[in-house]
């Protein structure tokens, strides 16, 4: 994938991730600065996801660990756990609120 593809596939998930949180009606804040999306929870606790384009992953930081996320089979995967971007993105946002987040 070029750099181009990268990007428009990258903005495609923040765009998600900012629209899903919003659908779910989580107490969840969020911000967008430059390659970062900062979501953060009632407790101040943050899950930071930062785009690595030399690398061509998504990077996601929680109080669980950090993950990296690459492009396989259509869609971001997860290389510790196997779970596809958007479901791990769930996954650590439930953990972080202490009630189940989906959209």
């Amino acid at each position: 994938m070029n750099s181009a593809e990268y990007h428009e596939k990258v903005e495609e998930v923040f765009s998600a991730i900012e629209e899903g949180i919003d659908e779910s009606g989580a107490d969840v804040d969020y911000e967008t600065s430059g390659n970062v999306l900062t979501l953060e929870f009632d407790d101040r606790s943050q899950i930071i996801i930062n785009k690595q384009e030399a690398m061509s992953e998504i990077w996601l930081a929680s109080r669980s660990g950090g993950y990296h996320c690459s492009w396989k089979d259509g869609d971001w995967r997860c290389s510790k756990t196997g779970l596809t971007f958007m479901d791990l993105v769930k996954r650590e946002c439930s953990l972080h609120a202490g009630e189940e987040v989906d959209w």
